[in-house]
């Protein structure tokens, strides 16, 4: 365990993976973040006050997930490469690391809850399920329930009481509430609206949990009370996606929406049934916390300019790595039409474009539930300071364009995701700003699937693709994937493998392997529970059999990485075989050239070139 000196106050953290301090409730100046170390995330504090900063963790593989209970205690989860470990926690000043509870086994983190009262609850997955313990900081464990398929512990009441576990948001236990000694006192149902739980209010007087629900194309906030259950907040609906968060004080919510690719705060007084609009610049606000005395934190950014910690109030934040100048490029937005309204596009070209057209490059989002962003983003930073033009493309499935859109899946599965890529490509094409001859595909996970499945399925448009972490057979992945992930299956093709195996079949790239023509990078992880590795090889021995040119690279890393070094790898052989296939050389099929693993143009488990 690390317990460095203290940082300089113009140390400008680089955060991997953005959100908010941790603030401690008691002491709001005390706080704890996950950022970078050495090219590593770990954690650190940071004083307010004194605007010093010391580092936690120093682990091997990074440290993520952090918290800060009302007693300062910094608490982190220290996991192993396969991402499975325990709950640790230390003074805020230091000292001795102390196990959260005691006579645990380690397990993946499914959420962390410390009371006022001054218990601990700690949720740990098995990749089946999840067992809760509840106990005193430090003390020993006692299981209080297990639950299968998907779960995740939401929070503990202020009392320690009651606490709120989350299932699939559609299921019939989207949220189930029970009490200290394991027993249900509620559970509620999604079936006929999506519902998410968000957290208990900090008032000790009474027991109110904040919730989020889907009902008549739109989003409700909604709460509920012991004996009363949930009370939807009808007043206070929006058209697209919302998250909300306490105020430490009194019956008000900050609530932060995502629409069409940017955000807006709003305060919700659920007494007086008002909303009152929280000013914020134009862009996207990653994270956004309520503090004492009506000051917010939030973590702003655009596409031009890297994250930002803002204070309503003026506290003093973290300062973040940032940029000399605004990112390179010219940035705007096109709607293009489609068979469930206009597509979304966020456009981003070189400053100087004389003569031909340059490359453009889908960087296609993951997901499906998500959406790009006006927020600033290191590959198109990459990709248009090399001269390629880039297009994120907000397809049919994306959040923050309301209910009917997420759940478009018309033609199918990921084929109709492709069409909306497909279409915008066409309306790029006519309105001068692409090149039949140079379009390339680039995304991960999810955003890696489509990239598999355009590339097999619409060959003709394509010179280039890079799929990072897919999934690359529908099935198989199911078999082999976490309990989220095979929820999330069932509801998008109605079923399982066995139940609807025709349309699993239909929407795996597998199934187009054979006649994928553009040159494909494919860079997947060796420990990958979200896209187990096994189906990446079956595509990749597919691929070998139908002579398709292609190249593989291996990482020992889950999904999630937390080290820079698998960044920077990652991105720069992304960028080299685009730059290749789109820039310097013609787009033809080229024959493979077999290396030492077997796989055309393949690389060796840790990252290192093939023979």
């Amino acid at each position: 365990m690390s317990t460095t000196a203290a940082h300089p106050a113009g140390t400008g953290f680089r955060v991997y993976h953005p959100a908010l301090p941790e603030v401690c409730p008691r002491d709001p100046a005390r706080m704890a973040l996950a950022a970078d170390a050495d090219g590593r995330c770990e954690i650190f504090t940071w004083n307010a006050t004194t605007g010093t900063a010391r580092q936690v963790t120093d682990s091997p593989h990074g440290t993520l997930h952090c918290a800060l209970d009302a007693d300062a205690r910094v608490w982190w989860f220290a996991e192993d490469r396969d991402g499975r470990g325990r709950w640790y926690f230390q003074d805020f000043a230091g000292g001795a690391r102390r196990p959260g509870l005691t006579g645990l086994r380690t397990g993946l983190p499914h959420g962390l809850a410390v009371s006022d009262a001054g218990t601990v609850a700690i949720g740990l997955g098995n990749g089946r399920g999840m067992s809760v313990h509840l106990g005193r900081p430090g003390g020993p464990a006692r299981q209080v329930c297990r639950v299968d398929g998907q779960a995740l512990l939401v929070g503990s009441s202020p009392s320690g009481g009651l606490l709120a576990l989350s299932g699939a948001a559609g299921s019939d236990r989207a949220v189930t509430l029970i009490s200290c000694s394991g027993a249900v006192l509620d559970r509620l149902s999604g079936r006929h609206g999506r519902l998410w739980a968000l957290g208990f209010a900090p008032s000790p007087a009474g027991t109110e949990l904040l919730l989020v629900q889907e009902h008549q194309d739109r989003y409700r906030l909604a709460t509920w009370r012991p004996g009363r259950g949930l009370l939807p907040q009808d007043w206070c609906c929006f058209d697209t996606e919302i998250t909300a968060r306490w105020y430490p004080d009194g019956r008000r919510v900050l609530i932060r929406q995502d629409r069409h690719g940017r955000s807006t705060l709003t305060a919700a007084d659920l007494d007086r049934h008002t909303l009152t609009p929280v000013p914020t610049p134009p862009g996207t606000l990653l994270d956004a916390v309520p503090h004492p005395g009506d000051d917010v934190h939030h973590l702003w950014t655009d596409t031009a300019t890297p994250p930002r910690m803002r204070s309503t109030a003026g506290t003093r934040l973290p300062a973040l790595a940032t940029l000399p100048a605004p990112a390179p490029g010219r940035h705007r937005e096109l709607w293009t039409p489609g068979p469930d309204g206009p597509v979304h596009t966020l456009l981003s070209e070189p400053d100087l474009v004389t003569g031909r057209r340059p490359p453009l490059v889908f960087l296609v989002h993951g997901g499906p539930a998500d959406h790009d962003r006006d927020a600033y983003d290191p590959e198109v930073h990459s990709l248009v300071a090399s001269g390629f033009a880039v297009a994120r493309v907000n397809y049919r499935g994306s959040t923050g364009y309301g209910p009917r859109w997420r759940a478009a899946y018309g033609a199918g599965v990921g084929l109709t995701q492709v069409a909306d890529l497909v279409a915008v490509r066409t309306d790029l094409l006519r309105r001068g700003l692409a090149r039949p001859d140079a379009t390339g595909l680039w995304g991960s996970s999810w955003g890696g699937y489509l990239t598999l499945l355009a590339l097999g399925t619409r060959p003709d448009l394509w010179q280039a693709g890079v799929a990072v972490k897919p999934v690359a057979d529908c099935a198989a992945a199911y078999r082999t994937g976490t309990p989220a992930l095979r929820a999330l299956d069932e509801r998008l093709f109605g079923g399982t493998p066995d139940d609807v195996p025709e349309r699993y079949a239909r929407s795996s790239p597998l199934h187009y392997a054979a006649a994928v023509r553009a040159p494909l990078l494919v860079i997947a992880a060796t420990l990958d529970a979200k896209c187990p590795p096994g189906q990446v090889r079956g595509y990749l021995t597919a691929l070998q059999r139908a002579g398709a040119a292609h190249e593989s690279m291996w990482l020992e890393t889950g999904h999630d990485g937390y080290t820079g070094a698998h960044h920077v790898a990652v991105l720069q052989r992304a960028m080299g075989f685009l730059d290749q296939h789109l820039r310097r050389a013609p787009a033809a099929h080229r024959t493979p050239r077999p290396t030492e693993d077997g796989a055309a143009g393949g690389t060796g488990p840790a990252g290192t070139p093939g023979a």
